[in-house]
């Protein structure tokens, strides 16, 4: 399934509105003029909503499923439609905000 590639500058979040940010990007690929994410890039938490509750916050995120046929670095990147999961929640990442100029699948 088709989706646009996600870069260091997509807004990004937690089900509960966090913030999450790459910790490690391709650098030698850029969309838009900034960096690409790749399914190797773990993603950190920050403000998740559900601080202060009984559940324990997001703090990191794995994506699960990245690009088929474009890779960066022999590494697929990731897409705006991809599947990601939050630890210790075990909810989604959302991609609220990417560049559209670039398309995968």
């Amino acid at each position: 399934m088709p989706g646009t590639i996600v870069h260091l500058g997509a807004t990004v979040l937690c089900s509960h509105a966090g913030q999450a940010l790459p910790v490690s990007i391709d650098t030698r690929v850029l969309v838009s003029g900034m960096p690409v994410a790749t399914l190797v890039s773990q993603y950190t938490v920050a403000g998740c909503a559900l601080t202060g509750t009984a559940v324990p916050p997001c703090v990191t995120a794995q994506w699960i499923t990245g690009a088929t046929r474009v890779l960066a670095g022999g590494v697929p990147v990731l897409l705006s439609l991809g599947q990601s999961v939050c630890a210790p929640t075990g909810t989604p990442l959302l991609v609220i905000a990417t560049q559209t100029r670039v398309t995968g699948t």
